[in-house]
Formats: C-alpha cells, sequence, structure tokens
C-alpha cells in the first residue's frame, strides 16, 4: 500500500473510491482536492484522480497525474492497477497487462488485480497466462463457482478439453447432493451441457451420452437436450434411436431444415454434394411423402426435395409448391428457388412450367387441372416470377416486359417497382435503376428496407449526395451522417466508398473504407464485457463459440471488401500521388532534409489544430457527474489527411497482412500481394503471391497476367550485384521448373498455349492481349485483334423466348477500359464501344439505344412528385422522374392510392 492517511483523509479516499465506482465524477474529484491540499505528494490519491478525470473525457491531465502518482509512490499496487486501468480505457491491453503484473508483485493476491488481469489475457488470447492466473483465483478462492469454471474455460481454450472435464467434475465433487437450487438450476443445467459439449469435442462419446441421461433431471433446457442426444447417438451409430428423436423433434418444429439433414443422415441418405444415384432418389422422394402426410403444414418438406428430385418428378414436386405460393401471392417465391438454377435443366423446366400456367391463367383465369378460378393476383405474382426468371438469365427485353405488364396490371404493388429497379440495374442502366428505386421509396415511405435499397441504387449510379439525404430519413435528428457511422452501416460506407472510388475522390473513399475496418476494431472490443459476464452467467457454450467466431472476424465478407478498397486507393495514390502546388513551390529550393522537417512541422500544426478543435467542441455539454457527452467534430471530413501520407505502400502492407492471414483463400488477396509487392520491389514476396494465384485457379485469366508480368519484370531486371540479389536470383531460378506453365518454355509460347486452352473466352483472350502487348509493344494491333475477333456466343436456353450472350456486361466495360486506357488505341475503343452498345442496349456506359444515357429523360422529362411521396423531403422525392421501360415513359397518371 501507499503512504497511510489520517482518519479524514482516508476516509475521503474511500469517497473517491466510491464516487468513481458510482459515476459521480465531479464529487471523487473534488474529494480528491481536499486530499492533495495536505497532501500534495500522495501517489494514490493522485492515480485515482487522473483517473477519475479520465472518465470525464480529460485524457492528458488524467495521464499526467497518474504517472506523477505512480512516480511519487512506485511500491503501491494500487497506482499501477490504476495505470493499467487507464490503459485498458484506451485499449492499450499490453501496457496495461504490464502495469497489472508490476502491481501484482507488490501485492501477489489482489483479487482485484487478479480478475482484471485475466479479462485481458482472454481478451488478448494470451492462454498460457490465462490458465495461471485463473488457477491463481481459485487457489485463493476455491469456494467461488466462477472460479471453477473460468480454470476450466482457461484450459478448454488451451485446446485441453480434458483437462477442462477434471475441472468442472472436481467442481461437481463439492456439490450437495440436493444442488442446485431453484434459483440456479439455468445455469448449472448450462454448465452440464458445456461439460458434455466437452465429453464430445475430445472424442469421449460413451462417457458423453452416459452423462447426459444420468443428469437428465437437472438439464431444464429440454430442446437442447434433445439436439445434443441426437448428435451423440449419430455419431455412435444408434441411427434407429436417432431417427426416432429427428422425427420428435420434427414434431415440434417442422421447417428445421438441420432436423431433415440429420434424418436422412439415419437413414444413410445424406450426401455433402447434393448428388444421389436414382435408387437414392427413389428412397428420399418416398421418404420425403411419408413426413409430407405427416406434416402436412410444413413448407420445408415441400421444398427440400425439389433438390434431389430430377425430370418429370422434378417438375410434378415444383407444380405442386409452387401454385399454391401464387395464388398466396409470396414475394420471395423466386428468391426460394433461384438455388435451384445452378442444377443442371431445372431452370428450362421451371420456365416451362410457369409459362405454362401463365397461359392458362390469361385464357381461362385457373391453372391448368383446376375448375376454380383464380385470383386476379395470380396472373400478377406469375408475371412477378417470370421477370426475375427472365433476369437471372440475362434476358432483359423480355423481364423488363413481364414486369410491365405487371405493374399495368396493378400499378399500387411497390415489390413490382423494386424488382423492375434491380432489372434495369442488371441491364446496364444504373440512373434509370436508381430514378426507379426511389420511386418505389416514395410510395411507402415508413419502410426502411425499401429506403435501403434506394440508396443502394443511388451509390451504385455515383449520386452520392442524394444516396445520403435519403439515408438520413431514417436516423436520429442531429448529426445524422454520425449517426450512420455510430450504426455501424456497412453496407452503406461500403457502397459509398466504392462509388467515391469510382470518381476518383480517394480521401472520401479511404474514409469509408477505414471506418469499415473501425467497426471490426470495435467489434472485438465489443467481446470484453463479455469475459467476466459469460463466466457468471454460465452461458459457457454460446461464450466459446463467441470467442471461435471473434478469431475468425476478419475472414468476413464486409471486412475483406474495406480492406482490398482500402489497398486500391492506396495503390492508385502512390500511383498518382497528390501534392498541393504551394506546398510543392515552397519545397522546390530546399534540401532534402530541409523538406523532411518541413513535413514534421506540418504534421505536428495539424495535430495541433485537431485537439485545439476537439477541446473547443467538448467544451459545453458537461453533465452533472463531469462527463463530457458532445462527440468531437470529425476533423478530417474528407479525408484530406490520409491523402497525405508519407509511404501508401506500407499503408495498404497493414491491411494485405490481415488479408492474407484471413482471406487466404481468396485470389483477390494474392492478387493485391502481387501489385503492392511489386511496386514495393519485393520481388520473393511477388513470386510467393504469384505462386498462391497459380495454387488457387493456374486457369484464371488475373493469375497467368501476374505470372506472365512477373517473370518478364524479371527478365528486365539488371543482373544481380550484392549478395541478397544474387540469393533472391538463386531462388527464381530454382523456383521456376516447378511451375508447369514455364516449363521449358518462353513467356511468348505460354501466352499462346494459355490462348489455346481459352480461345472461346473473351476474358481469357484480352489477358492473352495485353500480355502480348506488355512483352512486346509493336504487338499492339495483333492484341487489338485479338481482343476483336472474340464472338459472342449465344447460350442455348431449351425454349427461352430469346438469346442469352455468353458476354458479362462488367467484363466489357473491362475490355473498354483496357483498350482505351493501356493500349492507348481510342478508335479501337469506339468499335468496341459500338459493338458491345448493340449487345447491351440499356448500357449507360455504352450509351444503349434503350438506355437513359440516349434518351436523356432524367433531365429532359418534366419533374413531378411522386403520387404518396414524401411532403417532409420535397427535395429528394422531386428528384424522382419519370421513368423508362423499355426506351418509352411510364408515368403515373393514373396511380392512386
Amino acid at each position: 500500500m501507499g503512504a497511510s492517511l489520517p482518519p479524514k483523509e482516508s476516509n475521503l479516499f474511500k469517497l473517491i473510491v466510491k464516487s468513481y465506482e458510482t459515476k459521480q465524477y465531479k464529487k471523487g474529484v473534488k474529494a480528491a482536492d481536499a486530499i492533495l491540499k495536505k497532501f500534495p505528494d500522495h501517489g494514490e490519491t493522485l492515480s485515482m484522480k487522473g483517473l477519475t478525470l479520465n472518465c470525464m473525457d480529460r485524457k492528458t491531465e488524467a495521464y499526467e497525474l497518474v504517472r506523477l502518482g505512480v512516480k511519487n509512490d512506485v511500491k503501491s499496487h494500487v497506482c499501477w492497477h490504476v495505470y493499467g486501468l487507464l490503459y485498458r480505457s484506451d485499449r492499450e491491453y499490453r501496457e496495461a497487462i504490464k502495469c497489472y503484473r508490476i502491481a501484482l508483485r507488490k501485492d501477489p493476491e489482489n483479487i482485484e488485480i487478479l480478475r482484471d488481469l485475466s479479462l485481458l489475457q482472454a481478451q488478448m488470447r494470451d492462454l498460457a497466462g490465462f490458465i495461471e492466473t485463473r488457477q491463481q483465483l481459485l487457489t485463493l478462492k476455491p469456494n467461488h463457482r466462477m472460479n471453477w469454471i473460468g480454470f476450466a474455460v482457461a484450459h478448454h481454450l488451451n485446446t485441453n478439453g480434458e483437462k477442462a472435464i477434471e475441472i468442472l467434475e472436481a467442481y461437481e465433487g463439492t456439490l450437495e447432493d440436493d444442488y442446485p437450487p431453484d434459483n440456479e438450476r439455468c445455469e448449472h443445467g448450462e454448465m452440464l451441457l458445456y461439460k458434455i459439449s466437452l465429453f464430445e469435442e475430445c472424442g469421449f462419446l460413451e462417457r458423453a451420452i452416459e452423462e447426459l441421461h444420468k443428469k437428465e433431471p437437472k438439464i431444464v433446457d429440454k430442446l437442447t437436450y434433445k439436439e445434443q442426444e441426437v448428435s451423440l447417438l449419430v455419431k455412435l451409430g444408434c441411427l434407429e434411436e436417432g431417427a426416432n428423436i429427428y422425427k420428435a423433434l420434427l414434431t415440434m418444429n417442422p421447417d428445421n431444415y438441420r432436423y431433415y439433414e440429420g434424418l436422412q443422415k439415419c437413414f444413410g441418405l445424406y450426401s455433402e454434394i447434393g448428388k444421389y444415384s436414382s435408387d437414392e432418389i427413389d428412397r428420399l422422394d418416398a421418404l420425403y411423402k411419408s413426413l409430407a402426410r405427416q406434416y402436412t403444414w410444413s413448407s420445408a418438406v415441400k421444398r427440400i426435395p425439389l433438390d434431389f428430385l430430377q425430370g418429370d418428378n422434378f417438375r410434378e414436386a415444383a407444380v405442386n409448391y409452387i401454385k399454391p405460393l401464387l395464388t398466396k401471392g409470396i414475394p420471395s417465391l423466386f428468391s426460394d428457388l433461384s438455388p435451384l438454377y445452378d442444377h443442371p435443366g431445372k431452370a428450362d423446366i421451371l420456365e416451362q412450367l410457369i409459362l405454362e400456367l401463365e397461359h392458362s391463367i390469361r385464357i381461362n383465369g385457373r391453372y391448368p387441372d383446376r375448375t376454380e378460378k383464380e385470383p386476379p393476383s395470380t396472373l400478377l405474382w406469375t408475371l412477378f416470377f417470370l421477370a426475375q426468371h427472365y433476369d437471372r438469365r440475362g434476358q432483359y427485353d423480355v423481364a423488363l416486359s413481364k414486369i410491365d405488364e405487371a405493374i399495368q396490371h396493378t400499378p399500387t404493388v411497390i415489390d413490382l417497382y423494386s424488382i423492375k429497379s434491380r432489372i434495369v440495374k442488371h441491364a446496364g442502366d444504373l440512373i434509370a435503376a436508381a430514378s426507379l428505386a426511389d420511386e418505389a421509396r416514395c410510395m411507402d415511405l415508413a419502410d426502411r428496407y425499401i429506403n435501403s435499397e434506394s440508396v443502394k441504387r443511388m451509390l451504385q449510379a455515383d449520386q452520392v449526395a442524394l444516396a445520403e439525404k435519403t439515408a438520413v430519413l431514417f436516423t436520429k435528428d442531429g448529426d445524422q451522417h454520425n449517426n450512420l457511422h455510430d450504426m455501424q452501416c456497412m453496407w452503406y460506407e461500403l457502397a459509398s466508398g466504392e462509388s467515391y472510388y469510382r470518381q476518383g475522390d480517394l480521401g472520401r473513399a479511404l474514409k469509408k473504407f477505414l471506418a469499415v475496418e473501425k467497426h471490426y476494431a470495435d467489434i472485438t472490443e465489443d467481446q470484453f464485457d463479455f469475459h467476466s459476464y459469460c463466466l457468471r452467467k454460465m452461458t459457457l457454450r454460446a461464450y466459446v463459440e463467441m470467442l471461435k467466431f471473434q478469431d475468425r472476424l476478419h475472414s468476413h465478407a464486409y471486412f475483406h471488401k474495406a480492406a482490398a478498397g482500402a489497398i486500391r486507393c492506396y495503390l492508385k495514390l502512390y500511383d498518382s500521388p497528390l501534392d498541393s502546388p504551394a506546398e510543392e513551390e515552397d519545397d522546390t529550393s530546399k534540401t532534402p532534409s530541409q523538406k523532411k522537417k518541413m513535413k514534421k512541422q506540418r504534421k505536428a500544426e495539424r495535430a495541433k489544430k485537431v485537439q485545439e478543435k476537439n477541446e473547443e467542441s467538448s467544451a459545453s455539454g458537461i453533465s452533472k457527474s463531469g462527463k463530457r457527452h458532445v462527440k468531437p467534430v470529425d476533423p478530417d471530413p474528407h479525408g484530406e489527411t490520409l491523402l497525405k501520407t508519407e509511404d501508401p505502400l506500407s499503408e495498404a502492407a497493414k491491411y494485405l497482412k490481415l488479408l492474407q492471414k484471413n482471406s487466404p483463400d481468396s485470389l483477390e488477396t494474392h492478387l493485391l500481394s502481387f501489385e503492392v509487392n511489386m511496386r514495393k520491389q519485393k520481388i520473393l514476396l511477388a513470386f510467393q503471391a504469384v505462386k498462391q494465384l497459380l495454387r488457387l485457379d493456374a486457369e484464371n485469366p488475373d493469375s497467368h497476367r501476374c505470372l506472365i508480368k512477373f517473370f518478364h519484370k524479371v527478365g528486365s531486371m539488371p543482373a544481380p550485384v550484392t549478395d541478397a540479389e544474387k540469393l533472391v536470383w538463386t531462388v527464381l531460378e530454382a523456383e521456376r521448373p516447378s511451375i508447369s506453365q514455364l516449363l521449358e518454355k518462353t513467356l511468348s509460347d505460354a501466352n499462346k498455349i494459355f490462348l489455346g486452352k481459352h480461345e472461346d473466352s473473351l476474358m481469357h483472350r484480352v489477358a492473352v492481349a495485353e500480355m502480348l502487348y506488355t512483352l512486346d509493344p509493336t504487338n499492339k494491333l495483333e492484341a487489338i485483334k485479338l481482343i476483336e475477333d472474340s464472338s459472342n456466343e449465344v447460350v442455348s436456353t431449351n425454349g427461352a423466348l430469346g438469346p442469352v450472350m455468353e458476354w458479362k456486361l462488367k467484363d466489357c466495360i473491362a475490355v473498354h477500359k483496357l483498350l482505351e486506357k493501356v493500349l492507348i488505341d481510342q478508335d479501337a475503343a469506339l468499335r468496341w464501344k459500338v459493338r458491345c452498345a448493340d449487345y447491351f442496349p440499356y448500357s449507360t456506359y455504352f450509351e444503349g439505344s434503350r438506355s437513359s444515357a440516349v434518351h436523356n429523360l432524367l433531365n429532359d422529362q418534366e419533374r413531378k412528385t411522386p403520387v404518396n411521396g414524401g411532403a417532409s423531403h420535397p427535395e429528394i422525392c422531386q428528384n424522382t422522374n419519370s421513368f423508362i421501360s423499355n426506351g418509352k415513359v411510364e408515368a403515373f397518371k393514373n396511380l392512386t392510392i
């Protein structure tokens, strides 16, 4: 302990601690000042005052006082503990752990410090230290349940499940026979289920099932009990018993797909890849027919057979499944059936089936095999389904004609406009798609999903300002843009960042991408509170699952997109550095050392301004407790500071490491690694990226590009001089023979062989053409001819109403940019644009004949507010224009709601 205080000041010190715990910060500061008047060098009081000021957002003063407290009383465990708490509040966990360890040297048996240290060790996954700390806590307080459970969980996380089981059994040995009391039955039941899951994880299946049956009366969660029991029975090979339990579970929830999957396993009729023999299909069909008779109200029992049935049986099952849903008017029917489009032949059967239903409803007003009439809405939802079907198959003309007919049939159904917006987006008219989505939004201003859909379309059309105005309609009043950030609205930030990137605004793009990265840091931070909560509440299985989820958090798709977007921004920034003209003029007359000094001064000045601005913005808005609630103003709303980074490649490398660790099986990860390391002249790391690309997909056009570019670059480098360069060359010479694409071949030969394998694919031909030009710029005309000789094959659709072209719009846009910016041939680019305008008549990029770019409807047509739209935000709804459909204007002249 620190220097002792007289009784009066000692009571004041206790008041400081109590005020801190009850968040009465002003009262705590006042008490600390009273002590410091008499004892200005009292270390523990200085530290506690600093900790209290930290909670009032006065961090600079807080750190100064705590450091002074440690200096004045270096032997006090309180000072070091407070120093650790200060670091913990700033997420400096490693420094906090150091402080806690020093505090424990002063007071080795302090329960609070040990508990705080264990939480940090769990957060940082210091599992060896976590076990040691938990053991100390258990030794000091063996009668505390949480210490036993924490020690067991620590061993489990350290992959020692057997030791965790021993600890839990030892804990159970300390309990009386009539344990638990009624108020602890749930917690004790959860602990027993956790223990049984440990048996299963360690492979002790017999012991697990025995323990489960033995402890059944003490387990409150009977559903989990049954699920755990059936899982163990199936693993033990007791399939008949397992089937009976699955049937009992299906009686409780007949729409749970996992139960059906388990039942199939019990009958030996389950395949991971979904492929079955004809005999297995017959047995599965019989099984599901019997289940359908038993669970007549279940949707899953009718939907699952569509995945394995073939031919006429599939058609019959599909008819029986689809007809009731069309009659009911289920908008999500196509989404439900869309996975079937990946099964050969099933899309054609669905098309013929729906067309027959449509024809019968049009002519007779009923389904082919029925006598009763269908309601008028059945035709509407049939057209709705067909529009999405043809959109999926790339037949946009037919899709638009179907959706237009549906709108004409019932012009007040919002889903029709949303789907039409999606079709037009796929066809390439992003501006018109945004207009249509906003029209749908204005038909129901209280629907948040439709609002979000409209915002997404606007961002895809690069209408960022309008998208932001629309998005904030569903945020709280005040600083609405920050509200979107606080809500962790990542889809919005990613779409906004991509839009800014397309427009060349790298600062704002980086700002958005890094905001998403900040959200993931916050999610990682959010687990901290659960380390103690879950052990206290005994939600152990969920806790361990949460920790495993956190360990793979950065492999999530949103983080991958954000990190990849940030890397692309930094690469572009490196290729085209941004310097202000004034700074360039000032710097021309200075030496390199002077320039470096000037840069440091500017950086310090900017940091000072930011701090002053934050202090000014938070000067007001102090609560009674002394806590400042007003958030500091963003000092860099446009990302200008981010653009002034001195080394963009080092910044890119930070995010690249995260991608390499968490998304090693993504082609994009290694493509970005190749681009970054080639610019950094890290030859071996670039070669490693090439090898990873070849491992993942050697036939991918981008893999071929990187392979040829790499060895072309290496071949043009000067002979090695230093030992390090010679070592690099030795490695490359040793590795080259292992690459089959280059075995005893020149780069030109490898390029020709690659073309021979993929001469019918547009993107493969384009990759070969680009490499032809890279290897020898005099081959430019040959490269262009290779691209222009590509043919857009018509894909057979077995009875579809129109041809489906093989080329994709985004690929054709990439080819146009290549011709324009890499091969630098404006005539060839123009020819390609004219050719693609015929293939994609709705594309605004290629100015197709039916696109809004040609008709210029968004500017020329008379602006009108939608019928029921947006009195409170007229500037948004007035921006919605009459819309294009197949080249015609369809204004809502007679629409009434």
